[in-house]
């Protein structure tokens, strides 16, 4: 939007300097040709009227009567030659040699005077006409170009920020913060935002709600099950029943496992806890807790990260990824662990890249290495599973992009460096992390 402002109001402006600016130079220079041609009509009717009041007078004429109409301060040099009724002939100013501008004018005694000035000098006078609003129009052009900047800049900032709030709302944090704009449209859309975002977090607080009621109620009905089973299998004498007890309390049990699994990922795929995170921060913390113990194995973490960064993400979701890569690359790698961050695209896209200099990830298990229970041998193979489903559930991904050495790639939601959090997003919560992740 903001381009498009600049765009229409830099081409409005640019249609009325032309159609203002050529007419008002054109009119201008002829203006300024036509007042020394009517500056020389006005000196040369003068130097008629004092011919006649010399000759009326018997006064003699001569040359040095001329001279003050040559041209004073501000005006023209002229030159003036008068002709009278006798043929004498009498002349002042400068010679004009080449293109000249002159007008002629007969006295009552039929005298005849010319004034000439040089064409040049008058079209000299007309282009500082034309360049003073040369000068004109590109001041105008500059002061529109700032306007339209200034204009831009104050309607495009609040749909920035409507748009972080809505890429906010998608993400799962269901409380955006927006100030008043002033552009009625746009604090309309932000209100019905808002209201949005109220109904949202009625519905996820029922559902979440309606999850712990779930868990409770499921919970309660299979653990009675599972003591009854348990006492069956203490009290019956029968190896048959006992066989048989066995077998449904590990029915029973796999049930509790596939509802504990059922809550957890409908609880992950709510969201709702996504928020503009400063990377350095959340980064730094787990260099201050990762360094002791990469300097007690004898290699090192450097962190390379944009402080101005700035991310959607959950905290404790983001720490947790980030202390699970680092704890594999301890685990699995070798050297120096580098946690970088670049550009990830035109989308305000940022990636946190966590490698080593170790082997890579075998060729075997690396297609597959973000399932369940897929390890190299040294870890359980859940921790870059949970990993990956933490980063999707905060609209992010995790992904292996080098083998060797092995590089792990999570892409997260940017945000812009010009976005102030504090206007659209409130302040994250403190992050904690666990110390308890394997892979």
């Amino acid at each position: 939007m903001r381009r498009r402002v600049l765009q229409a109001t830099i081409a409005a402006v640019t249609v009325a300097v032309v159609l203002l600016g050529f007419p008002l130079a054109f009119l201008g220079a002829h203006l300024v040709r036509e007042n020394e041609v009517r500056g020389l009509e006005v000196r040369a009717e003068s130097v008629a009227r004092t011919v006649d009041f010399r000759i009326e007078q018997d006064i003699a004429l001569s040359d040095r009567m001329l001279e003050p109409y040559t041209g004073g301060e501000g005006e023209i040099p002229a030159s003036v030659s008068v002709r009278t009724a006798d043929g004498d002939t009498y002349r002042a100013g400068p010679v004009i040699e080449d293109r000249a501008v002159s007008v002629s004018v007969t006295s009552d005694t039929v005298a005849t005077v010319v004034l000439q000035v040089s064409w040049w000098e008058v079209f000299w006078l007309s282009v500082r006409v034309i360049a003073l609003v040369v000068v004109a129009a590109f001041v105008a052009f500059g002061a529109g170009i700032a306007m339209a900047i200034w204009q831009a800049n104050r309607l495009a900032a609040p749909l920035v920020y409507l748009a972080a709030s809505a890429e906010q709302l998608g993400s799962g944090q269901v409380r955006p913060q927006l100030e008043p704009s002033g552009v009625e449209e746009i604090d309309l859309v932000a209100a019905e935002l808002a209201r949005s975002a109220d109904r949202m977090a009625g519905r996820l607080a029922a559902e979440r709600q309606f999850a712990s009621d779930a868990s409770h109620q499921l919970r309660t009905p299979l653990t009675a099950l599972s003591m009854r089973l348990e006492e069956i299998m203490l009290a019956s004498g029968e190896p048959e029943v006992r066989e048989e007890a066995r077998i449904s309390l590990e029915q029973v049990e796999r049930l509790v496992l596939v509802v504990d699994d059922l809550l957890t990922r409908s609880r992950r795929a709510q969201g709702g806890t996504t928020e503009a995170v400063h990377l350095l921060e959340v980064v730094h913390q787990q260099e201050e807790e990762w360094a002791p113990t990469f300097a007690a194995a004898g290699r090192r973490l450097v962190v390379d990260v944009d402080p101005a960064l700035q991310v959607l993400a959950t905290p404790g979701a983001l720490a947790q990824v980030l202390a699970t890569l680092i704890e594999n690359s301890l685990k699995h790698g070798a050297g120096t662990t580098t946690v970088r961050s670049r550009p990830g695209g035109p989308a305000r896209t940022v990636v946190v890249e966590v490698g080593d200099e170790g082997a890579g990830v075998p060729d075997d298990i690396a297609p597959r290495i973000f399932e369940r229970e897929v390890t190299s041998g040294a870890g359980t193979g859940l921790g870059l599973s949970l990993a990956r489903d933490l980063a999707n559930a905060d609209g992010g991904r995790l992904e292996l992009a080098q083998r060797r050495p092995a590089v792990f790639a999570l892409f997260l939601s940017g945000v812009p460096a010009s976005l102030r959090p504090e206007v659209v997003l409130p302040r994250g919560a403190m992050v904690s992390v666990r110390r308890d992740r394997r892979r």
